[in-house]
């Protein structure tokens, strides 16, 4: 009984679908034809609302973002929402388009997209309970692939819900759209237009959508060039590609079992020979698969020490105008793929820094949290070459310990989600641009006995400062110093005292001109320990940054990380513009540069120096019992950034040693063989002589001059109001200011 009623619902569907298939031939020709009966009249008015036919669109696909390798640019990470690799007609073996066309739709090109033998067989093969094969021609097929890759686009949840449901439901009205949509399809594209649309878009099991990504990561190679026995294979999955993929061993026998059927009727279809038939059959599944895992995202970037950068290039990418008009297109288009991401990168440079930090602030340390980063960036460009640290990329929610995180430490919070910290007396240069904008000389004199500072001018107000009292590391009194001395000596006292003869607005606008700003996008602290880089916390790439503009002569340049982008078309568009401008006068910045020279000659950079003859400038800075520790510095092709210090928590680093010395000066040699490998590839000239006047060196040449290093002093200040901002995702971040060195 229960078969009887199986047979004669089947034979209901049949003279349904023949009602229907009527109705779409005779409304194929005479659309306003009036059809009697309930049935056809509701499937009339169905057939109506239908647009005639669905674009061929562009479907989801990889982004590849590359950067620099060996002189030239290659791919190092892979981004998709889905793992498909489009290709032209010409990428696709001929014995592939063959596999298909006889596995699944042998009058393919016979048909105009319904293919009416194939319908009746499969109601008969229904009543008689014998399996016939489908009724949907591959035209039909891609009709569905393409409303639920449509589908699958949708951002709403419910709304993409909704959608896949409908485009997969088993009802007349589906079959009745696929049907009209398969006949607009057959008048609006060819059939090898068709064919190759259905091989791209068909989801070949294990996160493979396309027959090139099938490929890729079944057979380990193109679909350029495939054997009968693997395009057989590859074509057996797309109707059952969870129990018929390759990816397992258990899946082999089902994939055999269809794909000798398929083989077969390459045969019968005169597409094989028998020589070539016995050979493929004779094949075992297990001989050609070479599986290579589909891996995609940051977390998947082999590269050392790649896997921030790659995590800061989705954060921006999305805001490319290349990418689109406003937000939600930019991410719609990510979304979609196909995208080639050019980037700055320096591979092998960015190699060597990781190396450098994995070796002297290894993320291995357990006494406290300690970071550590280098960035390095073009002068007169502002492209990054370098941005690693000292731990790994890891974003999933269990994360890798405490050697690994998704923060980024290099860059501002909106990019990487990390707060700054304190730069130290790397700070200090923004005061003696202003110190030389306003008329004084490296050679004037101030009293930098230490004492209470007061009154400083903020703003044009005087007012006394009782609270800012700063000292020198050694403890010492340095009596009256010259701006140029407290430079290269790194002098507190030298440096509070030069303040009070300045407004500190005009020190922190001196800053802002060149790009430097709090890393939590808020206004930059006028308190007067900020003239020693206390108050505000700060990104080491924004430090790298305007250290870039005053080697290049005072024009800043805003850091990129995005040359070009190339689209799914292979039209090249644009990147990141890049973005220059003046901010300090020429002779200024080439005075600065000559105090600067000096901390590397004979100052608290001493140990620092690469020492091969490429002219150097830069500041070190120490915060407070060495809670932060900088390096800032710059030849005219190379800004460099280092910092090492404390993550979370307050470590005296004074008070750790490592296997390599004191961790207070890891930076130093960090920065210098970085730079000295750096120095290598880019080179770097004489800096711009300074003027006589302004009491600096003439000379635009190398820093390499000898001298003892001395002792960067190190001021036990009140620190200065507790800044709000939050954590660097890590509990118990202290925020307060703390003096700098």
């Amino acid at each position: 009984m229960k078969r009887n009623s199986v047979r004669l619902g089947a034979l209901v569907s049949f003279v349904a679908l023949s009602a229907v298939a009527g109705l779409l031939v005779a409304l194929a020709v005479t659309p306003g034809l009036a059809v009697a009966g309930a049935t056809t009249k509701n499937a009339a008015a169905i057939f109506e609302t239908l647009p005639d036919y669905l674009e061929i669109g562009k479907l989801p696909q990889r982004n590849v973002l590359f950067a620099d390798k060996g002189g030239q640019q290659v791919p190092f990470a892979t981004i998709y929402h889905q793992n498909r690799v489009s290709v032209s007609d010409a990428g696709v073996d001929q014995t592939a388009k063959d596999a298909l066309v006889s596995g699944e739709d042998r009058r393919f090109f016979e048909h105009n997209g319904i293919d009416a033998t194939s319908t009746a067989r499969a109601v008969v093969g229904q009543i008689t309970g014998h399996d016939a094969g489908g009724a949907s021609t591959l035209t039909m097929q891609l009709v569905r692939n393409i409303l639920v890759a449509e589908a699958e686009a949708i951002p709403d949840s419910s709304e993409r819900q909704a959608a896949y449901k409908k485009a997969t439901e088993e009802n007349l009205g589906r079959k009745l759209a696929e049907m009209k949509y398969a006949l607009g399809l057959e008048k609006h594209y060819s059939k090898d237009q068709i064919l190759l649309a259905y091989l791209n878009i068909a989801y070949f099991g294990d996160q493979a959508y396309g027959i090139e990504a099938a490929s890729q990561h079944f057979l380990g190679k193109s679909a350029e060039h495939l054997t009968p026995a693997e395009a057989a294979s590859l074509i057996a999955t797309v109707q059952y590609p969870t129990s018929r993929n390759l990816s397992t061993p258990a899946n082999y026998q089902a994939n055999k079992a269809r794909r000798d059927v398929i083989l077969d009727a390459m045969r019968a279809e005169g597409k094989l020979d028998q020589a070539a038939f016995d050979q493929a059959v004779a094949t075992p599944v297990g001989d050609y698969v070479r599986l290579t895992p589909a891996v995609q995202g940051c977390l998947a970037v082999t590269e050392p020490g790649a896997g921030h950068w790659c995590d800061l290039i989705t954060r921006s990418v999305v805001s490319l105008p290349a990418l689109g008009r406003n937000d939600a297109e930019r991410r719609a288009n990510w979304k979609a793929g196909g995208y080639e991401i050019h980037t700055s990168l320096d591979l092998d440079l960015n190699a060597k820094a990781k190396s450098e930090l994995e070796i002297y602030a290894p993320n291995t340390e357990t006494r406290y949290d300690l970071g550590g980063v280098v960035t390095s960036l073009e002068p007169g460009t502002g492209r990054v070459r370098v941005l690693t640290q000292n731990k790994d990329f890891d974003n999933t929610k269990e994360g890798g310990g405490r050697t690994t995180t998704s923060v980024n430490y290099a860059v501002d919070q909106s990019l990487g989600e990390s707060t700054g910290f304190q730069p130290g007396s790397t700070y200090k240069p923004f005061t003696l641009i202003d110190w030389l904008e306003k008329g004084h000389r490296l050679t004037d004199t101030v009293d930098a006995t230490p004492r209470t500072f007061t009154p400083m001018t903020t703003c044009g107000s005087r007012s006394r400062t009782p609270d800012f009292h700063p000292k020198n590391d050694n403890g010492g009194n340095p009596g009256t110093v010259t701006a140029l001395r407290a430079t290269t000596q790194s002098i507190n006292t030298g440096y509070a005292a030069m303040a009070q003869k300045l407004d500190l607005c005009d020190i922190r606008d001196a800053a802002k001109s060149l790009g430097v700003h709090s890393a939590t996008g808020k206004e930059l602290s006028t308190f007067p320990s900020s003239v020693i880089g206390s108050g505000n916390e700060i990104a080491p790439l924004t430090m790298a940054a305007a250290f870039s503009g005053i080697a290049n002569g005072g024009v800043f340049c805003e850091p990129t990380f995005i040359d070009s982008v190339v689209d799914s078309e292979k039209r090249v568009l644009p990147g990141q513009v890049k973005s220059c401008t003046q901010a300090i006068d020429p002779a200024v910045a080439a005075t600065t540069v000559s105090a600067l020279k000096t901390v590397f000659a004979s100052g608290t950079a001493t140990a620092a120096n690469p020492g091969d003859g490429v002219p150097v400038m830069g500041k070190t800075g120490t915060t407070d019992h060495a809670e932060q520790t900088w390096l800032v510095g710059s030849t005219t092709k190379l800004a460099t950034a280092a910092w090492v210090g404390n993550i979370s928590g307050h470590q005296d680093q004074y008070k750790i040693r490592g296997s390599h010395g004191a961790m207070n000066q890891q930076r130093l040699t960090i920065w210098k063989h970085v730079m000295q490998a750096a120095n290598k590839t880019y080179g770097g000239g004489a800096f711009a002589a300074a003027p006589r006047a302004s009491g600096g060196s003439t000379s635009g040449g190398s820093s390499s001059g000898g001298g003892s290093p001395t002792v960067e002093a190190t001021p036990t200040s009140t620190p200065a109001p507790t800044p709000t901002s939050t954590p660097h995702r890590s509990p118990g971040h202290d925020d307060s200011a703390r003096a700098d060195e």
